[in-house]
């Protein structure tokens, strides 16, 4: 591994309106014990930590997720990104991201995180049906939803749109009017994701009853067809675009590729001589504050062991459906692409990954049961 691979910079705003009672990454509901600019103070000298590990590599992509970014004012945001900027090698095409829910964003936000640089927004709908946005616990109604896209395509010319499906009670035809509702506005990038139960939700406590496997197959067959029709490449297991408009930043992630996390639970994946190693910080803001200005930020820190390389590599390798070089496995992880050799053998021969060229890539069959791929590895 003497090449270093890409480096992108995920910065974690914890905070939401409310917590979605689907959700299980780190968030937080709206809190008056923490101010945002202090919080942004933190996450500025969390930054400067990894200024060893960094200052000499250039950062392609930064990425703003939570939680709900937008909860906070652009000239905070614009703070972190000039401090960027400034202090460290940011490339001049950078692709900057910054998540945004209808219910806590509007026009005048918009334009504000435009003019600090951020070049494209996610924009989280789910869903555009009321009684479906309810049962997920989510803080917008669908004509937020529809106005948030409305007013994001006056602004911006690269947007994300993020919906789920196989939703509690949700029905074919509301998934139908939920994709033509959102392709109505051209965005450049979907992801679309089945909701899973999650320990530690709501959910997981009362879990409500879902669409049965049958109706939640035939719903990702409707997207997937749908969407091509509308002119969109699926790229990757959830991940739907317009010629070359792929999310850098994710690719970055899926190639294995380097990235610093700043900000509470942000996780880091970073390469050296010693190997690559994983971070992760703690969760809780205040802890996190704490840790960043005593110098105990990191929750834990680990060198992975050449015996679970193959797995971490392939966990996000084979989420893209053109697949990964034998050439890019020896490169990201420092060993032979011999060493996996019996394993991709016996996933070719259940028809779950092909080999030619020395390409490595999911069948229809793999992306669609990649857990399963994935047991193969550990």
């Amino acid at each position: 591994m003497n090449l270093l691979p890409p480096l992108s910079l995920y910065v974690h705003i914890p905070w939401c309106v409310k917590k979605c009672l689907y959700c299980d990454f780190n968030s937080h509901p709206l809190r008056s014990d923490v101010s945002p600019e202090d919080y942004v103070d933190a996450l500025i000298n969390d930054i400067e930590v990894h200024r060893w590990q960094i200052q000499d590599r250039v950062i392609q992509t930064m990425f703003f997720g939570g939680g709900t970014p937008s909860v906070f004012e652009p000239v905070l945001i614009g703070k972190i990104i000039n401090y960027v900027k400034d202090n460290f090698t940011l490339s001049n095409d950078a692709e900057i991201t910054l998540e945004a829910n209808p219910g806590a964003s509007d026009r005048i936000k918009f334009e504000g995180y435009r003019k600090v640089g951020v070049n494209r927004l996610s924009i989280g709908v789910q869903t555009t049906q009321d009684h479906l946005l309810a049962k997920l616990g989510r803080a917008h109604s669908g004509h937020e939803a529809i106005n948030a896209l409305s007013e994001a395509k006056k602004i911006f010319d690269n947007i994300n749109v993020d919906l789920m499906f196989a939703l509690p009670g949700q029905q074919i035809d509301e998934l139908r009017r939920d994709l033509y509702g959102v392709l109505e506005f051209v965005p450049e990038h979907l992801s679309i994701y089945q909701l899973t139960i999650e320990p530690n939700t709501w959910f997981y406590r009362y879990p409500p009853k879902l669409p049965d496997d049958d109706l939640a197959s035939e719903m990702q067959f409707e997207i997937e067809s749908i969407v091509n029709e509308c002119g969109y490449d699926q790229y990757e297991v959830s991940a739907f675009s317009k010629p070359d408009r792929q999310c850098s930043h994710n690719i970055n992630y899926w190639k294995f590729g380097d990235y610093v996390g700043i900000g509470a639970g942000a996780h880091s994946k970073l390469s050296g001589t010693q190997g690559v190693t994983r971070m992760v910080k703690y969760k809780q803001p205040k802890r996190y504050m704490d840790g960043v200005f005593s110098g105990d930020a990191i929750l834990s820190s680990q060198i992975i062991d050449s015996e679970s390389l193959p797995f971490e590599f392939f966990m996000n390798a084979l989420r893209l459906n053109s697949g990964v070089s034998a050439e890019l496995f020896e490169k990201r992880t420092g060993l032979p692409v011999n060493v996996v050799d019996s394993h991709l053998k016996a996933l070719e021969k259940r028809g779950l990954v092909n080999v030619s060229d020395s390409v490595i890539k999911p069948t229809t069959t793999g992306m669609r049961f990649l857990n399963e791929v994935l047991q193969e590895f550990l």
